[in-house]
């Protein structure tokens, strides 16, 4: 029996000793002591997470790249400078940053930010655990919750990941935390954290910052002032002195003390320490007033010209120098601002001067307020020309031979076919040579004019000097000489240009160069030129442009300016526009007045300031005067070229019949693609005679007086049947009638038109 015992036994102790090591349920245990888990089962799951966790984490790490930095991470504001390439005129921006190397910064810079976001982080690898315990712990304790990201884990997730909450994205976070931290040095992380950071008020970096809060650059940022800025990292919408000045004063003290416990500062500069006063908050968008139309007008043209996607000038951080003078812009609003306080608020003005030489535009004036109205008055709204297309037919004489002395009759009404055209008071001057005609600008001996060289001859010296063939109105009719095309102030400064520089086109534009982050210059604006017109002719065409500036010419208060000074007043019929277009030898500037009623249609020019009507030779021409008296008073004065003006003919040139018929409907011409417009006419075109300037003064308020010439516009066609223009049985419908002398008070003009249509705005 004892033996058996002692085999029994033994065999209960190898079966005890085979019991699994997991025995999970346990064998041989109450019903409840069962199902708890043995120490062995709970060591040994603790170790298999354990060893699955580093497993997974040391396959994570081995086949984790360090990405490319993220595209928001790396985009900069784009600064776009006036002509000086100094004084800053506003910016693109998707995000509001500006790079900057950390050698540039005061050394209390970093150490600030070390101080309050990450004070293991010279010693920490990445991810700090113990302070990532903390936090939990702090947390958990209901206590104000904190972060346990380190400094390089906040950098990862700003440079490369953008922001993540899941575990997922957390887990990436540091692996790519430590791997970075083994990449790049501790300067680096720094530097790429400090540009990339957002700090409130729109700003991400510290150069963008220090500008918005101090209006300073990061460089020469004081130690209270680093220290806010720091200070408001961890919720800069919230912390913003200007929402919140207690909080943001509590946390300034933080900063202060911990820089001072960790040695990056003395007991000595702590006490000194104040905290600092910031700027009010940017409040008004860069784009208000007239600035927003040059900055828009910057954008366009680079878009159009191919060299930039929009994209591209919000995020590359360029620089770009335009060609705007920044004291020339001013003299233009100021000149505007000069109208009297009574001017209609649908009345619009559009100013551009260019330098003739290389096309740079030096002002332009698109508008009063960018944000209320987005539509560029001198790039994008166009105006019937009037008498300032006159210069084209002029040209287009000279080029033929004619003597600017070639005597005309210029009797009034002159009858050509079924059109009857005007000049102004309906009266002649008698013989008179194309100067004098220049001068006063009659319309018949200018039509004559055109039907000896033709119609087509004009319109191709206009092509030549500037205006784009598909300018609306632009046509081969007899009266195009009239000023039927409706171009924009841009397009006609370009045009005047050509004559300006003696034959030479160049082409407007407003960007004179676009530098890269590096410095490098990657555009520049087109300031070739290419010859269009004899040198010779353009000499002869100043001189006669010259008379309307000067005694009895049509703008002859322009003399005032004190030098040798070629223009050419214009107004359409019914004054639905007004125009001076004038030069002198290193500046060309261009000035038109329209007004557009409810629905987007042209209106008559509304009287105001006292005067009885708004003609070129009037508020135009005193904007022009304003503009350039400022603008060419520190330039020397220089003369136009002496031009050889040949003998005229021994008999007068005789009237010859138009090779083309006027048209009874008018065909349609194309919008331009350049510059869409955007508000639809609602006015069906009526029919008119062309008018004339007149040779008389106007009152006070406007001292010269003009014809309202005549546009004949293709676009839209009318809709009234020949005969009916007007009401008046038998006249074709490009006539109308002329108002009885009684019917204006004194020294007013009488206006008539060929085609009376909404303009092209």
């Amino acid at each position: 029996m004892a033996g058996k015992r002692t085999s029994a036994a033994r065999t209960g102790r190898a079966q005890k000793t085979r019991t699994p090591l997991w025995n999970y349920p346990r064998r041989g245990k109450g019903p409840i002591r069962r199902w708890l888990p043995s120490w062995r089962f709970i060591l040994g799951s603790i170790l298999a997470v354990i060893a699955i966790g580093v497993g997974a984490f040391a396959y994570l790490y081995a086949t984790t790249d360090v990405p490319e930095p993220d595209d928001f991470a790396l985009a900069q504001s784009t600064d776009i400078y006036y002509a000086d390439g100094e004084t800053k005129l506003g910016t693109f921006a998707d995000v509001q940053r500006t790079s900057v190397s950390l050698t540039s910064l005061p050394e209390y810079v970093p150490h600030a930010v070390v101080a309050s976001e990450d004070q293991r982080f010279y010693e920490n690898a990445g991810v700090d655990i113990r302070g990532t315990a903390r936090a939990a712990i702090n947390n958990l304790r209901g206590l104000p919750r904190q972060g346990g990201s380190t400094l390089t884990q906040q950098y990862v997730e700003r440079y490369y990941m953008g922001t993540t909450t899941d575990i997922a994205g957390k887990l990436r976070e540091a692996v790519l935390a430590l791997k970075i931290d083994q990449e790049q040095s501790k300067d680096e992380i720094l530097e790429n954290y400090l540009n990339t950071i957002y700090f409130g008020r729109g700003t991400y970096g510290i150069q963008e910052a220090a500008q918005a809060y101090f209006d300073v650059d990061a460089a020469d940022l004081t130690l209270d002032q680093t220290a806010l800025l720091v200070a408001v990292i961890p919720s800069p919408s919230r912390w913003d002195p200007a929402v919140d000045p207690d909080t943001a004063a509590a946390r300034w003290e933080r900063v202060i003390r911990r820089m001072t416990e960790d040695g990056w500062i003395t007991p000595e500069q702590a006490a000194e320490a104040r905290f600092p006063q910031t700027v009010e908050p940017a409040s008004q968008n860069q784009f208000a007033g007239p600035t927003g139309h040059i900055l828009d007008e910057v954008r366009r043209e680079l878009v159009r010209s191919e060299a930039y996607t929009e994209d591209e000038l919000d995020t590359l951080g360029l620089d770009i120098v335009t060609t705007i003078d920044a004291d020339m812009q001013q003299y233009a609003v100021d000149a505007v601002a000069n109208l009297p306080e009574d001017r209609p608020d649908n009345n619009y003005v559009g100013l551009v001067s260019v330098d003739p030489e290389t096309g740079e535009i030096r002002a332009m004036f698109g508008g009063d307020d960018y944000l209320e109205r987005s539509r560029n008055s001198a790039t994008q709204d166009r105006a019937q020309a009037g008498s300032t297309f006159k210069p084209f037919g002029l040209m287009a004489g000279i080029e033929a031979d004619i003597s600017l002395r070639e005597k005309f009759d210029s009797s009034s009404p002159y009858q050509v076919g079924d059109l009857e055209f005007e000049n102004f008071q309906l009266r002649g001057l008698g013989e008179i040579d194309l100067l004098e005609a220049t001068a006063n600008s009659v319309n018949t001996v200018y039509i004559k004019l055109n039907e000896e060289v033709g119609p087509a001859a004009t319109r191709d010296v206009a092509v030549r000097a500037g205006l784009p063939e598909s300018t609306p109105g632009l046509d081969d009719t007899l009266s195009n000489v009239l000023g039927s095309a409706s171009p924009t102030a841009k397009e006609m400064a370009g045009a005047y240009s050509t004559f300006a520089s003696q034959g030479v086109r160049t082409t407007p534009h407003i960007v004179r160069e676009v530098r890269n982050v590096e410095g490098e210059v990657t555009y520049r604006g087109d300031t070739s030129g290419d010859r269009m017109f004899d040198s010779g002719d353009t000499a002869q065409l100043t001189y006669a442009l010259e008379q309307v500036v000067s005694p009895g010419g049509t703008a002859a208060q322009i003399s005032q300016l004190g030098r040798p000074v070629a223009g050419k007043t214009g107004t359409s019929s019914f004054l639905v526009s007004a125009w001076f277009a004038g030069y002198v030898p290193q500046l060309v500037t261009v000035v038109d007045m329209y007004q557009i009623g409810p629905n987007g249609e042209e209106e008559s020019l509304t009287p105001f300031g006292g005067a009885y009507a708004i003609q070129g030779g009037g508020y135009p021409a005193q904007i022009w005067l304003d503009f350039m008296m400022e603008a060419t008073r520190d330039m020397p004065v220089e003369n136009f070229p002496t031009p050889q003006i040949p003998e005229p003919t021994a008999t007068p040139i005789p009237t010859v019949a138009p090779t083309t018929e006027a048209p009874t409907e008018e065909p349609t011409t194309e919008e331009p693609t350049e510059e869409p417009t955007t508000e639809e006419p609602t006015e069906e075109p009526t029919t008119e005679e062309p008018t004339e300037e007149p040779t008389t003064e106007e009152p006070a308020e406007e001292p010269t007086t003009e014809e309202p010439t005549t546009p004949v516009t293709p676009n839209p066609p009318p809709t009234t049947p020949p005969g009916q223009g007007d009401g008046r049985p038998g006249r074709p419908g490009g006539d109308s009638t002329v108002p009885d002398a009684e019917a204006l008070p004194a020294g007013a003009e009488r206006h008539t038109r060929l085609t009376r249509r909404p303009l092209t705005f």
